[in-house]
């Protein structure tokens, strides 16, 4: 397999993901503004939407969407549990998650990111992202992970946001579960090999 990433990018939720469970994969480094590869070619050539992630398959086919390519990634590894079963119950819970995480996170940082938005604009979309994170902070009261006590894929999708909230300088640090979250989360070997593989991380 091959993930088409962008260093600190929703990407990083899939590489998370990979590491966790296990599985064999090349990183391949896109340009988002040149939309290039490091060899130089079109990545819209791979990939029409342009965006990352993107999961090259060994069957030569595509998938895109993060939180569709975690779901795969997690079905292709039962053993890690990365997932509950498909048409389970705990399935669709974590589907909930990534569709919160996708739609209700994500989707409002997008904003944060471009430089031709005002400052009041940024700051109504910091103050919209604030109250869905007080959200997530309630969820995981008494809980180690989204799901309860186990890592499942929408953690890595939840922390890669969380890292973006630190690069747009959004104050968490009076969500004390959240804030325990996220040191959990990112004390994870597997996470940190993510981080590292990114520059993320220096390496130790």
């Amino acid at each position: 397999m091959k993930l088409y990433y962008s260093p600190g990018a929703c990407s990083l939720s899939p590489h998370i993901a990979l590491k966790e469970a296990g599985l064999p994969f090349d990183l391949v480094r896109v340009d988002l503004k040149a939309k290039k590869l490091e060899d130089g070619s079109d990545y819209t050539q791979i990939n029409p939407k342009g965006q990352v992630p993107a999961l090259g398959l060994d069957s030569g086919d595509l998938l895109t969407e993060g939180a569709v390519i975690v779901q795969m990634i997690a079905d292709s590894a039962p053993q890690k549990n990365l997932a509950p079963a498909a048409g389970s119950t705990e399935r669709y819970k974590l589907q909930e998650w990534l569709n919160f995480v996708a739609s209700e996170l994500h989707k409002n940082f997008s904003p944060l990111f471009q430089p031709v938005l005002s400052d009041d604009t940024k700051a109504f979309f910091k103050d919209r992202l604030m109250g869905k994170f007080k959200y997530v902070d309630q969820a995981l009261k008494g809980r180690d992970y989204v799901m309860g006590n186990h890592f499942t894929v929408p953690d890595a999708y939840l922390f890669t946001m969380l890292a973006w909230a630190d690069r747009v300088g959004l104050d968490i640090s009076g969500l004390l579960n959240l804030v325990a979250y996220k040191a959990r989360v990112a004390a994870r070997p597997k996470v940190q090999e993510a981080l590292t593989a990114e520059g993320l991380l220096k390496a130790s």
